[in-house]
């Protein structure tokens, strides 16, 4: 689901799939203080992976656990329902992804890792895939800034080819409100654009209403351009995505 595990979230977050959660066990008994348990749960109204819906135009249930260390590394884990016959990836995602997000210079933070996706009840042959991801965020004045990429080498599962991905992030807070606005673009080369020429855009505009501290809703327009293979659902349509989002 990366466009992203956190620090990657645009695409996703904007169809609903909030992976960052509010640390909350960090002080439960039996957990050392360096550790953070966190974890979060959605519901969408479609599952948009990179523009393009992997629930069949269906709501969509999702949920993870991340554990963290007070020196940045983290691992942890994200799941999904899908539409089994969309893409062909079965009825379910599921995510294992660990790697290292901090301070990388004054006021500039980054995030490297590896994400594996799964799809246990995918259709015989090989669907599981390795990606490798990094970003940089900066604040500037009010807007918060991401870029990022992630790479996902030659492997069975991508037809023995690679797919690499490009993206930038633009948020932010209205003041004096719970509402923050976000912008999103991202380019796909490779296999996973489900393209006839292996090259694709997604982009995405939004907003999102903090409830309180661990609740949110948000709603968004996510769109995907290329000349994208044919088949019985639009399933790169542009469409207007809803989220309900809860982190514990």
């Amino acid at each position: 689901m990366l466009t992203s595990v956190r620090g990657l979230f645009a695409a996703t977050l904007f169809a609903g799939a909030a992976l960052a959660a509010t640390p909350a066990f960090a002080d439960d008994a039996g957990v050392p203080s360096d550790i953070t348990i966190s974890g979060n749960a959605s519901l969408v109204t479609e599952y948009r992976f990179r523009g393009v819906d992997l629930s069949g135009g269906d709501i969509a249930v999702q949920g993870g656990v991340d554990i963290s260390h007070s020196s940045g590394f983290y691992v942890g884990t994200w799941g999904s329902s899908l539409d089994e016959d969309t893409v062909g990836f079965g009825h379910t995602e599921l995510d294992l992804y660990g790697g290292w997000s901090g301070e990388i210079a004054s006021g500039v933070s980054g995030d490297i890792g590896v994400i594996y996706y799964a799809y246990p009840n995918a259709p015989a042959g090989d669907t599981d895939y390795v990606e490798l991801y990094g970003s940089l965020s900066k604040t500037l004045g009010p807007v918060d800034a991401t870029v990022g990429v992630a790479y996902a080498p030659k492997q069975d599962s991508l037809g023995g080819t690679d797919n690499f991905y490009v993206y930038t992030d633009l948020g932010v807070a209205v003041p004096n409100t719970p509402v923050s606005l976000k912008g999103h673009i991202g380019y796909t080369d490779g296999f996973l654009t489900f393209t006839n020429d292996g090259d694709a855009f997604d982009w995405s505009v939004g907003a999102e209403f903090a409830v309180n501290s661990n609740l949110s809703v948000g709603v968004s327009y996510v769109d995907a351009q290329g000349d994208y293979l044919p088949g019985d659902y639009k399933f790169t349509d542009g469409a207007v995505v809803g989220s309900l989002s809860v982190s514990f």
